[in-house]
């Protein structure tokens, strides 16, 4: 049994058919056919279910293979790459994706810490919606990424790595200032701020308000979360924010935070990528590093009960530090 074989074998199950198979191999169709035949032979036993010509399911046997063969193939990619990093002494570069908030206030720790181990590693970041970064790791444009979305797809590995809330955010001089605790059947009539329009979060909020039976006065539509900050201390409207999005505003008393009962408070912030890849360097050692923080990270009042989901308390800006600088002034994402 050869590498090869096993490879054009998982690549006619992934792909679904011989030709879509060797065009990923760099081989004709008629080879990976061969391949496949020989491959059957070896067995002892049929692979795919010939009852159906163009449908290619799986024998048990086939199954029982496949299963070890994304094994064994990852296994030798992963120890080819580490070879070639041994050899080259080569500088590795991590690709990352990630959307305004993760990218602004959760990127910055990480990569504090990833270069503080690995500072020969570097960092490309892609900016942009949370929909289209889970896209940019499926189609492996990114080979990491950092969401505030929680991701349906099994082909995905997903990991935990804090748990934030949704907050209300208002000016100090706000008439809701000194309330605790809101419904949000009183915000109706309030100059509501929202984030960009392919938002998870400005998606929730409007959900929040249909759910309540009012209609939100929205001033300000597809504002960046630094743009609706801005505003909302200014005392022009409120709107709605990741908690770690503010804390240094709370902090200072620019802004005023306050909790809405009808609102899903809780957001998990994940890191993913696709399991069927083989990670790099620089992605292998970003994750150990970021998995190690998520569990040494305080855990937050929404986490109670919960060990696995942590929240983060951002560093006021003057204490950055060059690496948590140089992340933070990248292109402007959506949040």
């Amino acid at each position: 049994m050869e590498f090869q074989q096993l490879e054009m074998f998982a690549a006619v199950v992934d792909e679904g058919s011989v030709q879509r198979a060797a065009g990923r191999v760099s081989r004709t169709a008629p080879a990976v056919s061969i391949a496949l035949r020989k491959l059957e032979e070896e067995v002892g036993s049929p692979l795919f279910d010939k009852s159906q010509r163009y449908n290619y399911l799986l024998t048990p046997s086939g199954e029982l293979l496949y299963s070890y063969a994304r094994q064994i193939l990852k296994i030798r990619n992963e120890a080819v790459s580490a070879l070639q990093d041994l050899s080259h002494n080569r500088r590795t570069t991590l690709s990352i994706g990630a959307h305004e908030s993760t990218s602004l206030y959760l990127l910055p720790m990480l990569t504090e810490a990833f270069h503080r181990t690995s500072p020969e590693l570097k960092i490309e970041v892609l900016c942009d919606n949370p929909a289209r970064v889970l896209d940019a790791v499926r189609d492996r444009q990114v080979e990491l990424g950092l969401l505030a979305i929680t991701p349906d797809d099994d082909d995905l590995e997903k990991n935990l790595l804090m748990t934030d809330e949704v907050v209300l955010i208002a000016g100090p001089a706000h008439r809701l200032a000194g309330v605790s605790r809101l419904e949000i059947k009183a915000l109706a009539d309030e100059f509501l701020i929202l984030v960009g329009a392919t938002s998870s979060l400005r998606e929730r909020v409007i959900q929040a308000f249909a759910h309540a039976g009012v209609r939100p006065n929205i001033g300000v539509e597809n504002a960046s979360i630094e743009t609706m900050k801005r505003m909302v201390a200014a005392g022009i409207g409120i709107g709605f924010a990741p908690l770690m999005c503010v804390r240094e505003e709370e902090r200072r008393e620019e802004l005023i935070v306050l909790r809405v009962n009808g609102m899903s408070h809780k957001r998990d912030l994940w890191l993913v990528h696709r399991k069927d890849r083989t990670l790099s360097k620089a992605a292998r050692a970003f994750l150990a590093v970021s998995l190690s923080m998520a569990r040494s990270l305080d855990h937050g009042p929404s986490a109670a009960g919960n060990e696995r989901n942590t929240r983060v308390s951002s560093q006021p800006s003057g204490n950055r530090s060059p690496a948590q600088k140089r992340v933070s002034q990248v292109s402007p994402c959506r949040s």
